[in-house]
């Protein structure tokens, strides 16, 4: 309902929306169609509706501040407590975000609504310019998408490119459960060598950071853990139980994809409410300006009329004693 009502206030506001100079806005606060036939100057009453116009704004962007506010903190405790569970499988196979693969899907995380900044368009930036880096003759890129605003920019000149959409995730509060399905749909219809996860990680109401998490697949693992580097400490852990090494890889795999799609979806969503938080505080010191200068030129406007009626009476008496 904030935003429907945001979206009214706009359209009746939106004469003094287009970008032109502060010195031009006073001339240009009403059309010639708004101005009674026979006035000399400004309309009072038009006036008086933009400032309404503004109030109402202030309110709606003030009152979406404190609801993004609320959310925040109750997305900010499970966002810091999800951090613990891809953190150990960080320490056991690494993050290796340069590793050569032929079959790359980026998983680009954003948000379903707008009016917060501009996170989704540098997710969206950097899966663009990743995918350029992956791209060759002998490799295939793929997107899945998570969230409409990511959809919407990316279905413009990459639409063949994406595999998969998902949008609404944060319909109703998330849970482990829930990103563990999504994460086992992604992984049922995708081939891939490489997850690259790219999400906002939250470090405060002002600043998130870009980041970007990279899941192997068993076979690269295993190819990497032959060849050396960090991968190959796996070698030096025992096997119990019937499971084979590949067994155990798969599991793995599973199992981080989805805790470390987990923690994204949860730091995306807190840096969506820090940058909406922003972002309305912003809007609201801008109404609160704009509504100072509509009231210095109410009060001008005001004073010009009854200057004016002034002189009339004073050139009526006049004329008459004459």
């Amino acid at each position: 309902m904030a935003m429907a009502a945001l979206r009214r206030e706009g359209r009746r506001f939106a004469p003094l929306l287009s970008p032109r100079p502060i010195a031009a806005v006073r001339s240009s606060l009403v059309s010639e169609e708004d101005i009674p036939f026979g006035a000399r100057s400004i309309s009072t009453q038009v006036v008086r509706n933009r400032m309404k116009s503004v109030k109402n704004i202030q309110k709606i962007t003030k009152a979406m501040k404190m609801v993004a506010a609320s959310k925040l903190r109750a997305i900010q405790i499970r966002a810091e407590n999800s951090r613990g569970l891809w953190q150990p499988f960080t320490a056991l196979l690494g993050d290796t975000p340069s590793v050569d693969v032929k079959k790359n899907v980026i998983v680009t995380v954003s948000s379903d609504k707008g009016l917060c900044g501009g996170i989704n368009s540098t997710s969206v930036k950097i899966s663009k310019a990743l995918y350029k880096l992956n791209s060759g003759p002998d490799k295939e890129t793929k997107y899945v998408v998570l969230g409409e605003k990511a959809k919407a920019q990316l279905v413009r000149d990459s639409k063949k490119n994406i595999e998969l959409t998902i949008s609404e995730l944060q319909k109703n509060p998330l849970n482990y459960t829930q990103v563990s399905v999504l994460a086992d749909d992604i992984l049922k219809n995708v081939e891939f060598d490489a997850l690259r996860i790219i999400f906002n990680k939250f470090h405060s109401v002002v600043s998130f950071l870009p980041t970007m998490s990279t899941v192997l697949s068993p076979e690269i693992v295993e190819r990497e853990a032959e060849a050396g580097g960090k991968l190959g400490e796996l070698d030096s852990y025992e096997i119990e139980g019937g499971e084979t090494k590949a067994e155990i890889l798969q599991n793995l795999a599973e199992f981080q994809f989805s805790c470390v799609l987990f923690n994204a979806v949860l730091e995306n969503a807190c840096s969506e409410q820090g940058a909406r938080m922003s972002a309305m505080d912003s809007s609201s010191r801008n109404a609160g300006d704009m509504l100072d200068r509509l009231t210095l030129t109410y009060n001008r406007t005001r004073q010009a009329s009854i200057t004016t009626e002034l002189i009339e009476i004073i050139s009526g008496a006049s004329a008459l004693e004459g």
